[in-house]
């Protein structure tokens, strides 16, 4: 499947690049904007954040040096610490409080990430899946950035870390269906269907997709954001088997079902692309959809047991063993 890009040219006045997906565009109209409107004025919830403390377990940095297995941690929403073949990669790291473009306003978090940016070793790659804020921290990058190696991100959004101070030799870009060694470890970009942008002009400038990330312990899966389609099988067959898939569940509405997968979705592209453990993201930390917070943890679980997928939902910050993850508690339930 190749990528799909268009430009226009006007004289000797180019346009931005604009991506596309390869089975769906995801287009907004001021009708679809209005049903949005209307559906968050006139939606009841019972529990939109939580009522009470969100447990966060500490990651003790001793501990995460010391680990030897294929590990990864849960930091909050998408933001996922893995140490694999002895090198730490961090996935979308979001770490301010509110996923918005101001800190005034916006979606606030439900709870501390279970490590601060200044307690964190180096990093050897942060994988980064497309620009939307909730995925992509300008404050972090900007933090993270005497800490990190290296960036691997999707086309064009080097441009914004390049703004943000990393250095050019600092990032690697993809396109969909590339593969690259970073750190002695395989790194894929692979197709989503969703979009980007961060501001009211620049929809679709920069790439969006998910990670296949593969090391000589483990092979693991990062979803990114995206819409069910038959690419996971595509994935599935290219990159997988998977030890473990990391996949989003949450953020969903038939309204934008086209960009966010319903949990039965999510379910589903994990068996797709040929997972063994799946444990679901993009969930239990802001307040981005009309479901309550704890939906998407109640529904997968439900799912996962009839499709009998083994699930894995620790708590922030919990360590997972990748290989042999072992079973988690329902700990919402308990809050």
């Amino acid at each position: 499947m190749a990528l799909t890009f268009s430009y226009f040219q006007q004289g000797e006045k180019t346009k931005p690049v604009r991506f596309k997906n390869s089975e769906t565009e995801y287009t907004t109209s001021a009708s679809n904007i209005w049903d949005i409107a209307k559906a968050y004025i006139s939606t009841t919830r019972t529990e939109a954040t939580p009522k009470n403390t969100v447990p966060v377990q500490t990651i003790s940095i001793d501990n995460l040096m010391q680990e030897k297995e294929a590990v990864l941690y849960r930091l909050g929403h998408s933001s996922v610490l893995i140490k694999l073949d002895g090198k730490l990669i961090l996935t979308d790291p979001v770490f301010s409080d509110r996923a918005s473009p101001v800190q005034w306003a916006g979606p606030k978090r439900f709870h501390q990430a279970p490590i601060s940016i200044s307690d964190l070793p180096t990093i050897q790659v942060v994988a980064i899946s497309h620009d939307h804020y909730d995925h992509l921290d300008k404050h972090a990058v900007k933090l993270l950035n005497d800490k990190v190696e290296h960036f691997v991100v999707p086309l064009r959004v080097g441009a914004l870390l390049k703004k943000w101070g990393v250095a050019e030799d600092k990032i690697t870009e993809f396109d969909w269906w590339q593969s690259t060694t970073v750190s002695n470890i395989e790194f894929s970009l692979a197709p989503t269907q969703h979009f980007s942008g961060r501001g009211l002009t620049d929809k679709n400038s920069t790439l969006w997709g998910s990670w296949a990330i593969k090391g000589e312990q483990a092979n693991v899966f990062f979803s990114g954001d995206s819409g069910y389609f038959s690419g996971f099988k595509e994935i599935g067959e290219k990159y997988g088997p998977f030890d473990l898939t990391m996949i989003e569940t949450g953020a969903y509405n038939d309204l934008w079902s086209d960009i966010h997968m319903f949990p039965s979705q999510s379910v589903q592209a994990h068996l797709d692309v040929k997972g063994k453990a799946m444990m679901p993201i993009h969930n239990s930390t802001f307040d981005l959809a009309l479901h309550d917070w704890q939906d998407p943890l109640e529904q997968v679980t439900t799912i996962s047991e009839e499709k009998n997928v083994k699930l894995i939902t620790p708590m922030i910050g919990e360590k997972v063993i990748i290989t042999e993850p072992k079973p988690t508690s329902l700990w919402w339930r308990n809050m």
